[in-house]
């Protein structure tokens, strides 16, 4: 490194140029509570192009995606961050030490004002398994420091991986109380299945109402959304601090959308080549907040967001969409035709092919909606939520049907949208508790979606009467820290006091056991 780059690259100057961000951004937040301008936000910020931080994502064994977006004004209306319409130079650096003196990799990249100046690098070249700092520089401009893991070789023996999964972060309902303490976690990944914002126009009663104060539609809404949930400091906090694996739900996009249908009546993207428009804007937007691979960048309204990945001889997570290719929700009385899919006739082939072949110890089924059944109703009558897998029954069965026949080793699905925690068997035959127990579900509880919350409602009883196979319920906010070895799984569900003030205290509220060779989870 020559004597300039490291003086563009000293401590000094990154510490200084740091804190200029955060205040910079403090003032731009001021600003738009208060109603200023956009212009009149920006100045003073010009100089604070990191005001949304650094994330890792989809780690490899040789390297993982670096993510930043340059943004002087990040919540301006126009959507386009306060910054010049021209490329951005920004230089990245890879070390093995949080000082920099080993850099392990370094290289450039264009942040340009069609893609939002957003910054997705895929480094290579890295060590399996070991721990890297990561940090750029824009403009002379200093980012904040990340920390990122590769992942082991593949088949690699490996003693322990530890990740946390969380969902659904309302920004309006709540402080992200759970990422402060996420962020001081021992973890290996973060996974985020999915409501990472919300589309809609709430403004909520604890000064952080969305922004704009409308439902969002167009490219520069989505973009100011993403901008307004990435300026939480507790959220850049739990993306700095480890590499992120991520999937989207419906709140990315719209409320319980299907495929290329909206679910609101009246609105002008009830036509479906409309709301196909706005899918592609609400993905670009997506994919400009994200750690996400070239492979995983939209095409119009269309993405991939499907993939594997793996960790060592121990785990394997298929990160699945439940979204982009489901048939339209539909009643009880429609849920057992044969012909309604949720994730695709492409999708599932690759799941079952890649689950019927050579795997980790522990396959995770990383996705948004509950899996099991779930019958709201004491008593012979039933009632089923038609926008979970219960509302794709045939499709639902076979591919738990698929992991027991196949041979699929510990199968554990992971889920996110419901706002509650819960712990599942999925049983051979959810109609007999006395059937084998073929895989374990751990459903997540929220962030700050709903509130506070509390510990258990008493329509959660009938839940529990009424499905035997549910071992637990609770709805407080929080995330599941999850502590693999090669001989068991345990599930710690962590759970905040309150997200309606700052600073709550962590617990935990229940953990969990999943034994190697035996599927169901027991209390530890």
């Amino acid at each position: 490194m020559s004597d300039l780059d490291k003086s563009l690259w000293s401590p000094a100057t990154s510490r200084r140029r740091f804190l200029a961000g955060s205040a910079a951004l403090g003032a731009s937040v001021l600003g738009a509570a208060t109603g200023l301008p956009s212009s009149a936000r920006a100045q003073g910020a010009a100089a604070a192009p990191f005001t949304l931080g650094v994330a890792s994502g989809d780690p490899l064994p040789d390297g993982v995606v670096l993510w930043t977006r340059l943004a002087s004004d990040p919540l301006a209306l126009d959507g386009r961050g306060g910054m010049p319409d021209r490329p951005i130079t920004v230089h990245w650096q890879v070390a093995s030490d949080e000082s920099f003196r080993k850099i392990a990799a370094a290289g450039s990249t264009l942040a340009r004002p069609e893609s939002a100046h957003s910054v997705h690098v895929e480094v290579s070249g890295l060590r399996p398994g070991a721990d890297y700092f990561y940090r750029f520089r824009a403009e002379k401009v200093i980012s904040p420091i990340g920390r990122t893991k590769t992942a082991p070789n593949v088949g690699a023996s490996l003693d322990r991986f530890a990740f946390a999964f969380a969902s659904c972060q309302n920004y309006p309902s709540g402080y992200f109380n759970a990422y402060a303490h996420m962020a001081e976690e021992d973890l290996d990944l973060v996974t985020f299945l999915g409501d990472y914002i919300y589309e809609g126009d709430a403004q909520g009663a604890l000064g952080r109402g969305h922004l704009p104060a409308a439902e969002i539609f167009s490219l520069a809404d989505y973009r100011v959304r993403n901008a307004q949930y990435r300026s939480d400091p507790d959220l850049q906090a739990a993306h700095a601090a480890f590499p992120w694996a991520v999937v989207f739900d419906d709140h990315e996009v719209e409320n319980n959308w299907a495929g290329d249908i909206s679910q609101e009546d009246g609105e002008p993207d009830a036509d479906p080549r409309v709301f196909r428009q706005r899918r592609a804007r609400a993905f670009q937007a997506y994919y400009e907040h994200m750690p996400l691979r070239r492979g995983q960048r939209p095409n119009g309204p269309d993405v991939q967001i499907y993939r594997r990945l793996s960790f060592g001889d121990l785990m394997d997570f298929y990160l699945l969409d439940t979204r982009q290719y489901r048939s339209d929700q539909v009643g009880d009385s429609e849920r057992g035709d044969p012909n309604r899919t949720i994730l695709g006739a492409k999708q599932k082939d690759w799941l079952f092919s890649a689950t019927a072949g050579q795997t980790a110890r522990w396959n995770v089924l990383a996705q948004q909606v509950f899996f099991s059944q779930r019958d709201f109703v004491a008593g012979p009558d039933t009632n089923f939520s038609n926008d979970a897998w219960d509302g794709y029954l045939v499709e639902r069965d076979a591919v738990r049907d698929h992991l027991a026949s196949a041979g699929t080793t510990n199968p554990v699905v992971l889920t996110g949208d419901v706002h509650a925690s819960y712990v599942c068997d999925v049983k051979a035959d959810f109609n007999n508790p006395d059937s084998a127990t073929v895989a374990t579900e751990l459903v997540g509880t929220s962030i700050a979606s709903g509130g506070d919350g509390v510990d258990q409602r008493e329509s959660d009883l009938v839940q529990l009467a009424e499905n035997p196979h549910v071992k637990f319920i609770n709805r407080k906010r929080g995330y599941v820290r999850n502590t693999i070895t090669p001989t068991e799984w345990t599930a710690d569900y962590r759970i905040v006091d309150y997200v309606t003030s700052r600073g709550a205290p962590i617990s935990n509220r229940a953990s969990f056991v999943i034994e190697n060779g035996r599927p169901g989870a027991t209390p530890a």
